[in-house]
């Protein structure tokens, strides 16, 4: 078997296993909802995450504010992969496991949420983002693969994907985002 096929199939066995699972399920229904609740009463959605996550974070959060699939009033989230400025500022002053945690202290109020992505769960600038966020009154749905790592006890809700593969991990991750945007906007 090619290694094409190889990758569609290994694909296709975990978006079963997703759907099997009715744990997995309420989750991403549970995620889902405390998005629309906190954008319902005025609140904002925070993302974060590290490389492929980072790209994750800013997808999902252009989908929030501009629109996923209907028009509609843009909804406030952002990404806290983006500035460049503030980045390397608090990477540099502070260090690198700080640099969302910084960014939700100043932006984060009680009530806004924290999207946390994590393949591993145990990303320490993510984790550090979450006990921001917690000591703020913020709601977090993480993001990880199998186990959840240390984020497993943090979250509020978190969509640990049943597999080892960060790849494979990381296109479900997006599945399930694009299922939480199209939810957001009904």
């Amino acid at each position: 078997m090619d290694i094409i096929t190889t990758r569609l199939l290994e694909h296709e066995k975990l978006v079963h296993k997703v759907l099997g699972s009715k744990k997995m399920l309420k989750n991403i229904a549970n995620g889902a909802a405390i998005w629309k609740v906190a954008i319902a009463a005025g609140h904002k959605i925070l993302l974060c995450g590290n490389g492929g996550s980072a790209a994750d974070s800013q997808h999902w959060a252009a989908e929030i504010v501009g629109r996923f699939q209907k028009e509609r009033a843009g909804m406030p989230a952002i990404a806290l992969t983006t500035d460049t400025s503030i980045l390397t500022a608090i990477g540099n002053d502070y260090g690198y496991d700080r640099i969302f945690a910084r960014q939700v202290e100043a932006l984060g109020c009680e009530g806004d949420v924290l999207v946390a992505l994590s393949t591993s769960g145990n990303s320490a600038n993510v984790l550090e983002a979450i006990d921001a966020a917690k000591e703020r009154g913020m709601k977090v749905v993480g993001f990880t693969a199998q186990g959840g790592g240390k984020m497993a006890d943090l979250c509020d809700v978190l969509l640990a994907i049943p597999t080892k593969t960060t790849a494979r991990a990381q296109e479900i991750h997006e599945v399930i985002g694009h299922i939480m945007c199209e939810i957001l906007e009904e």
